[in-house]
């Protein structure tokens, strides 16, 4: 199995920035796509951001996109993400999780506890 704990997460201004980082550990090598997704209070979860083994290719939702980067560190068995210019509705707890299948927007494995960003206004 794989553990993934996030961090990062905290109190930021409308506008600002942050980086997440979400550490894998365990049978990391059975890990390919990984991807971040983020829950607000009364939402269902949603996917964020995206990307591939190597790191050559990435896709976003709609609604980060041009704001967020995600990235990975293999060597270390992290991924990163991102998140600038940053609005009140993105205000979550952010997970990280793998994707079997490039291009779903459905994360595969156990839920980590998630790393809590909020934006004020």
């Amino acid at each position: 199995q794989v553990q993934l704990v996030e961090s990062g997460g905290g109190l930021v201004q409308a506008g600002g920035s942050l980086r997440l980082a979400c550490a894998a550990s365990g049978r990391t090598r059975s890990i390919y796509n990984m991807g971040w997704f983020r829950q607000a209070p009364g939402k269902e979860r949603e996917f964020v951001a995206a990307i591939n083994w190597s790191g050559s290719n990435t896709y976003y939702a709609d609604s980060v996109k041009g704001r967020f980067t995600i990235s990975r560190d293999n060597a270390n068995n992290t991924i990163y993400l991102q998140a600038n210019k940053l609005k009140p509705e993105d205000t979550a707890v952010y997970y990280c999780n793998t994707i079997v299948t490039w291009g779903s927007t459905l994360g595969s494995g156990s839920w980590g506890q998630g790393t809590q960003l909020t934006v004020s206004s």
